[in-house]
């Protein structure tokens, strides 16, 4: 079995501290020679991790828990590299699938395996809230095609799986939207409610494995952004009374992305084609062409159909190499409080200088 879809994930060092959302004027380059050439150093150190994982049965762990829960939600169902090679390879399953198809079939499969890892670029936009409640199922009651994530986390230094660590994740809505807060190009500026809402946020704590599981939804659009997911791991954090997290250093930021032709399929349904904003493709985001762009790297989901159609949903999976003493510093405008999201941007109009940003030593969520 062979490490083969690399992307570097995480900061050592200070972030890229850029918005990718609207509103955000301010755009911070790192020297892209340095990018690449660290993304290849790790990602080919990687490499050395392979037997021991594989000595270690944690392969082939990875492949039976993943047939178990596509088994699972099955029954449920029954009951109920260079970014043009990365762009243009399907992540789907090349086996032929149909709900009847054994699960044996699915995960054997060793050129499926995606791998993200460290790099020297990350970007966590403006629409990061501290505070988020530790949860495994955020898709609360937002209509669109369901997905199931699962993230195996592996110390990239040791090959060890990370275990108790906690994973964050969020994403926008189908219709382009964001929970937990109000601004400009995100949904109606007017919609107060929003502050009090958590849709498709949350956070999970790593098993024996180095692994989470989310319930969650394929994400929308919005205006300048492929479809995406945002990715963070918390290292050394406290777990609050409240299932909240607080201090820690955070070594680890991310976004993970959908094949083009599936974005597509999704964007023709219910309710992602009632959104007017103008789709950006996979080639055309900013973030896409970064971590692609001749690093050895692939940031794009593997995944497969539950069901016989679409709406039955996706289980899509990766793997996240981190280096645990490195130390990144998010950008935030927002946090959750014991009375919902709060503001702590003011007229910083996506500025990150703007705001005081680091990780928080405390929150206050309920």
């Amino acid at each position: 079995m062979q490490l083969k879809n690399v992307l570097n994930l995480s900061v050592v060092g200070g972030a890229l501290l850029a918005s990718a959302h609207p509103g955000g004027g301010h755009h911070e380059e790192r020297e892209a020679l340095a990018q690449r050439s660290f993304k290849r150093s790790l990602s080919h150190g990687l490499q050395k991790c392979e037997a021991k994982l594989e000595a270690s049965g944690l392969h082939a762990r990875a492949e039976a828990r993943r047939r178990a829960l596509v088994d699972v939600h099955r029954r449920q169902l029954q009951t109920r590299g260079d970014t043009w090679e990365v762009l243009n390879k399907s992540h789907l399953s090349d086996r032929p699938v149909s709900p009847n198809t054994a699960e044996t079939e699915l995960f054997d499969d060793d050129s499926k395996i995606c791998l993200l890892g460290p790099s020297a670029e990350g970007e966590t936009g403006p629409y990061w809230i501290p505070g988020e409640h530790i949860r495994g199922n955020i898709r609360e009651s937002e209509p669109g095609v369901p997905v199931i994530i699962e993230e195996q986390f592996i110390d990239v230094e040791t090959c060890e799986p990370i275990r108790g660590i906690y994973n964050e994740i969020w994403s926008c809505n189908a219709t382009g939207v964001y929970s937990g807060l109000v601004a400009d190009g995100n949904g109606n500026p007017s919609d107060l409610a929003n502050y009090q809402r958590t849709f498709l946020r949350g956070v999970q704590q790593t098993d024996e494995d180095g692994v989470v599981h989310y319930s969650t939804l394929f994400p929308g659009h919005y205006a300048d952004r492929t479809t995406h997911y945002h990715n963070i791991v918390h290292w050394n954090a406290t777990l609050l009374p409240n299932n909240t997290l607080a201090g820690g250093s955070i070594p680890h930021i991310g976004q993970i992305f959908w094949d083009q032709d599936m974005i597509s399929k999704v964007e023709s349904t219910y309710p992602y084609n009632t959104n007017s904003i103008p789709i950006t493709l996979n080639e055309e985001d900013r973030v896409v062409n970064v971590e692609t762009n001749n690093a050895d790297t692939d940031p794009f989901l593997n995944y497969v159909y539950l069901g016989d159609s679409l709406e039955d949903g996706l289980f899509a999976w990766l793997t996240v190499a981190v280096n645990t003493s490195a130390i990144q510093y998010p950008y935030w405008t927002n946090v959750y409080t014991a009375t919902g999201g709060e503001s702590v941007c003011g007229t910083c109009d996506g500025d990150p200088d703007a705001v005081n940003g680091g990780l928080p030593t405390t929150t206050a969520s309920a």
